[in-house]
């Protein structure tokens, strides 16, 4: 009888648990609840006007960027990875320029670094940026299917590394 219990007890307290967490990568700010984002917009490669929302009821990785900064460019292909590996119906990359030299700017420097999973967006007029309150370039949000900000982090980061795809992937499951 008294192994009956402690297996029973084993059994609840396993269930009460809640799953592991992932982590969050290094300088990825979590918050403890998720904040609504912003409305902001932005245009396609065609001109053709955009906003979160029609990203639907996808876990989206908002980045602002722009070709002038240095460790923009330097980590956009890890995000062209990122959307390779993990983009589709659950998720997409949305990487958002802030370049005011219009899409050309933008096209080049894609077609420069080989940029092919990515597709373009901009705001030429920068003001998404202080919408969402960036601290500087680049800034990347992770917001949920309901269009919430999960967490973010400020500066570059390696968003094909084990550690990053196991923190996205926690999300696109939960949601």
């Amino acid at each position: 009888m008294k192994m009956l219990a402690l297996a029973f007890l084993g059994v609840v307290l396993a269930v009460a648990q809640p799953a592991a967490a992932v982590e969050p990568p290094q300088n990825f700010a979590v918050h403890e609840t998720p904040v609504p984002v912003p409305e902001i917009s932005f245009e396609d490669a065609n001109g053709q006007p955009k906003t979160l929302a029609d990203f639907g009821s996808k876990v989206v990785l908002l980045n602002i960027w722009a070709t002038w900064c240095a460790p923009c460019r330097k980590e956009m292909p890890t995000l062209d990875r990122l959307q390779a590996k993990l983009g589709g119906p659950d998720f997409e990359v949305v990487a958002l320029s802030i370049d005011r030299a219009g899409p050309d700017k933008v096209k080049k420097f894609f077609a420069e670094i080989g940029i092919e999973h990515l597709a373009l967006n901009i705001d030429t007029s920068g003001k998404a940026m202080f919408t969402l309150g960036a601290l500087g370039l680049p800034m990347t949000l992770l917001i949920d299917r309901e269009g919430k900000e999960i967490g973010r982090l400020i500066g570059p980061a390696e968003w094909g590394s084990p550690e990053m795809l196991d923190f996205i992937r926690s999300y696109i499951a939960a949601n």
